[in-house]
């Protein structure tokens, strides 16, 4: 903490535990089913109706009736590509390729104009032509003017979503927001939910499904994604394969013309296989229920946001890709506060803020110990912490320093940071990081120099004397001491449910080596820069500090 800077207490608007000055912004009003606008705009850039759409169209509060609804799309049965082709180019193939790919085991069906084979299987003509009742899920690749029709067709044969991944909507102005104003009013009438249109796809890996039209498949984990750009998941799914932190659901809701942002995150706090949702929004139609259904969310997991549109030149960027109105930025940050939303500015902090929620437990409080095997990463990270507003560089409790002296040479720093001073021997990285731990005043560790031994190993590895001078043995050695404090941060996380963050550049330039390499095979982050791992602290404390304050119950 910055002396003579107070703590920020839970009641001011500069993080994420205060409510701001300003609440829920009474500019609707309810009427049946949908929040209706006094004005043409809300302070969100909000249109002045709801347009039939999902996400205010009907108020959900039961979880199971939640999880019916969006099964067919996460979950199917069965899924139709509609539109798909065997040319490689065309987003028809690269669906039909993906979702045959990846494992899907439900029921797979093609269907273009000429019936023509698919990757080796014969493709309908028509889905006039599909069995009945034998998928719930359609992935529409063709125009915009054929989709109507598409959707009619479907709901005939039992199917209970759709993702429209056309573009030629609102992105283009008025005629294409009357498009979506159509295919919203018509998803109703058919009771299907419809997801897009302008996106590029849906993830489920408890389901094994890929239905997209871009790369990669992300490995299974805990991660919700709903993006209102589509290139944003492909990002964050590439986040996901390097670092091993996984995904649950991924959604790409483009235009969100029927099923909003605010729906995915709503069904994302009652889904099992999520623990924080990901979300990034360009603008906001109702402010208020989008606010709503993410404080429903907050209440139960995290979720982190990631807002575009918040200058002049974003706003206009926003209003030529999806059709976005994009909102007045300060109040939009003033709402992610009341609500305890993780608000983030950029994707790679984004990205590292919920895989820090899906894979590490939160702060009891805000006392930080950092241990480090080199002296010059602990000072800048002494001074990370020192000007934040939220955690504290605590002191070095006497009883932990007595420990420490035991164990150590009278080099080592005695303070916080414990810098070790190059006196470790085979097992003091290993008896400090428990110590610290298992004290009661620690609330959270920092630990840093982990890859230190590996990368000499890989250097004597790849030099010209090896494996000959005993090089081979102490390359061993090096693998195996950096691959076991990856496992050893991990244990000692779970054993005494405190978060222990790694950090080393060498996640980023050496990813092969034993203790990023250990961290990714285990599904945990592991941070590039002691920075970037106290900003990840600040949030887990941030939202966990919201929770005390309204005396939720502590998150499994």
């Amino acid at each position: 903490m910055v002396p003579g800077i107070p703590r920020r207490t839970g009641s001011e608007p500069g993080r994420a535990g205060g409510d701001p000055a300003w609440p829920l912004p009474d500019c609707a009003e309810f009427r049946g089913d949908c929040f209706h606008r006094h004005q043409p705009l809300d302070h969100f850039g909000g249109l002045s109706h709801c347009r039939g759409r999902a996400c205010g169209g009907e108020i959900v509060n039961n979880a199971k009736t939640l999880q019916d609804r969006f099964q067919p799309l996460f979950d199917p049965k069965g899924i139709v590509i509609a539109g798909a082709s065997s040319h490689p180019g065309k987003f028809g193939f690269v669906a039909a390729h993906n979702v045959l790919s990846e494992g899907y085991q439900g029921k797979v069906f093609f269907m273009n104009r000429e019936g023509s084979e698919v990757l080796g299987r014969q493709a309908l003509s028509s889905l006039e032509d599909l069995p009945e009742n034998e998928a719930d899920l359609v992935f529409i690749c063709t125009p915009p003017r054929t989709i109507p029709d598409m959707l009619r067709i479907s709901a005939r044969k039992g199917i209970r979503a759709a993702f429209i991944a056309a573009a030629g909507f609102g992105e283009l102005g008025e005629e294409g927001k009357a498009l979506e104003e159509e295919l919203a009013r018509l998803a109703n009438e058919l009771g299907i939910l419809v997801a897009g249109p302008n996106g590029q796809g849906v993830i489920s890996t408890p389901s094994d499904l890929c239905a997209q039209i871009i790369a990669p498949y992300p490995p299974r984990g805990h991660i919700g994604l709903a993006s209102q750009s589509g290139g944003f998941i492909q990002s964050l799914q590439n986040y996901a394969h390097k670092t091993g932190v996984g995904v649950s659901r991924a959604i790409s809701a483009g235009n969100c013309a029927h099923t909003g942002l605010e729906a995915f995150l709503e069904y994302f706090g009652v889904d099992d296989e999520t623990r924080v949702g990901l979300t990034y929004v360009e603008g906001i139609e109702d402010g208020r229920q989008f606010f709503e259904k993410a404080r429903g969310m907050t209440e139960q997991k995290p979720l982190v946001v990631l807002k575009g549109g918040a200058t002049s030149g974003g706003q206009r960027a926003a209003a030529s890709h999806t059709g976005a109105l994009a909102s007045d930025d300060r109040v939009f940050d003033g709402m992610c506060r009341q609500a305890g939303i993780t608000r983030t500015h950029s994707l790679e902090e984004a990205f590292e803020a919920a895989a820090s929620f899906a894979t590490h437990p939160l702060p009891r409080g805000p006392n930080v110990f950092v241990l480090t095997t080199a002296g010059g990463w602990g000072v800048v990270t002494a001074d990370r912490l020192t000007q934040s507003r939220d955690l504290e560089l605590m002191p070095i409790p006497e009883d932990l320093r007595a420990a420490f002296d035991e164990r150590l040479p009278p080099r080592w720093s005695r303070n916080n940071p414990a810098d070790l001073a190059g006196s470790e021997t085979r097992d003091t990285v290993a008896e400090c990081m428990r110590l610290a731990a298992g004290h009661p005043a620690v609330d959270a560790i920092i630990f840093l120099g982990a890859g230190i031994q590996s990368n000499l190993g890989l250097m004597e590895k790849n030099g010209r004397f090896y494996p000959e001078f005993g090089l081979e043995r102490i390359v061993d050695f090096h693998f195996r001491q950096d691959a076991r404090y990856a496992k050893l941060a991990v244990d000692c996380e779970k054993e005494f449910g405190k978060p222990i963050l790694m950090a080393t550049e060498l996640v980023d330039c050496q990813p092969e080596n034993q203790a990023p390499a250990g961290m990714i095979e285990r599904g945990v982050l592991a941070y590039p820069s002691s920075w970037r791992a106290v900003t990840a602290l600040e949030h887990l404390y941030q939202y966990a500090h919201w929770r005390k304050r309204r005396e939720l119950p502590a998150l499994q």
